[in-house]
């Protein structure tokens, strides 16, 4: 909607986690590393945690799409699940058979499956997102597939994604195996104010240009309070602020625009909304907390699609206002087309009346003329 005002190709802060627009923050590039370094090298178990929104997915498709053609791949997103329904995922991700098969079959199946992947020298690597919700039976069965491994090397690798309470629920006494199994773990943090700027310019110039809208004193440092440096929030924020600077036809952004973006995306939280728009120091910390994070995001995303909602239908009405308008405007022409033909044929109409009357005319004359004549010389 706004693209084309700003010269954009496309929406710089759509909330789908395209790699394309990966910003790598010092905590993002640490993470990629290390991911990167578990898939080389065949690292068995690796970890990663971080907040919902901190561009956990977005890592993850980055490497997807990194991956060579000799790995082979299950990517499981759906997590509420148990033990049996896991493993059957995971098989039919790898294009197996799973129907009418109990849980000893499936994993005697997938066995089978990863030691011919591993003697035909691919690689095997599931990978398990939003894995917090996966629950205790299901984090062992995981433990289990990791145990699947040939004499001198593991045939399967295992990525397990989550938000921050995975850790805690993998430091329980009853899952110690697993955690002894996790090789390489990192988490993902928030951005600070700095990154928080240089992620904004970083997606505006990825479709477009970093310069074609102007940040005024100030929103920064607001939109690093509200989004507590979460890049998802960053990004509810900054659509918004985009379109509000479109309708208002401008390529600055204040902060009556930030004021206003704000009541709108945020819930009745005084305390919060007073906080964004103070000004935080250089190292100064969100005052977001962790605790809270997942669902202050939520209800932000819920007013969010609301808003959403009402443009969409807002655009709806004011295309079909356009196509009434359009017809409106086609029939008015074909009425003045009409009048115009109706009016020429007046016009040729009154220019033979104006011939008749004056033909009648002469021919009135005439004839009194040919009387005058004709009584003279009755008269002679």
């Amino acid at each position: 909607m706004y693209t084309e005002f700003f010269g954009l190709s496309a929406k710089p802060f759509d909330l789908l986690p395209n790699p394309k627009f990966l910003y790598l923050s010092k905590g993002h590039r640490k993470a990629l590393s290390y991911l990167q370094y578990g898939v080389q090298e065949n690292a068995g178990f690796t970890l990663l945690t971080g907040e919902v929104g901190s561009g956990k997915t977005t890592l993850l498709r980055d490497i997807i799409n990194k991956i060579s053609a000799d790995v082979t791949l299950s990517m499981i997103f759906n997590t509420r699940v148990d033990g049996h329904q896991l493993v059957a995922m995971i098989n039919t991700d790898f294009g197996l058979q799973t129907e009418g098969k109990d849980k000893v079959q499936l994993i005697t199946e997938l066995n089978d499956f990863l030691l011919e992947e591993c003697t035909s020298n691919r690689q095997p690597i599931i990978i398990i997102d939003e894995a917090q919700n996966l629950s205790e039976e299901g984090l062992e069965e995981i433990r289990l597939l990791s145990n699947l491994e040939a004499d001198n090397f593991k045939m399967v690798q295992i990525i397990l994604v989550g938000q921050p309470e995975l850790k805690q629920i993998i430091a329980k006494p009853s899952l110690r195996q697993l955690r002894q199994r996790i090789s390489i773990s990192c988490h993902l943090n928030p951005l600070n104010r700095e990154e928080t700027e240089e992620y904004i310019y970083h997606r505006l110039a990825t479709v477009g240009s970093r310069d074609c809208v102007t940040f005024l004193d100030g929103v920064f440092d607001a939109i690093f309070r509200f989004s507590g440096g979460v890049p998802r929030l960053i990004n509810l924020i900054c659509d918004f602020l985009l379109l509000s600077a479109f309708v208002e036809e401008s390529r600055e952004i204040d902060m009556d625009l930030v004021q206003d973006a704000l009541n709108e995306l945020s819930f009745d939280d005084p305390v919060s909304q007073g906080s964004v728009f103070e000004s935080p120091g250089r190292d100064h910390q969100p005052m977001n907390s962790p605790i809270d994070l997942d669902g202050r995001l939520a209800r932000i995303e819920e007013n969010y699609a609301k808003l959403n909602a009402n443009r969409s239908e807002k655009e709806a009405i004011l295309e079909r206002l356009s196509s009434q308008g359009s017809i409106l405007e086609y029939l008015i022409n074909q009425q003045q087309n009409q009048f115009s033909q109706f009016d020429g044929q007046l016009k040729k109409i009154s220019a033979q009346i104006d011939r008749l009357r004056q033909t009648l005319l002469v021919d009135s004359k005439r004839s009194s003329v040919e009387e005058s004549i004709l009584h003279r010389s009755k008269q002679d």
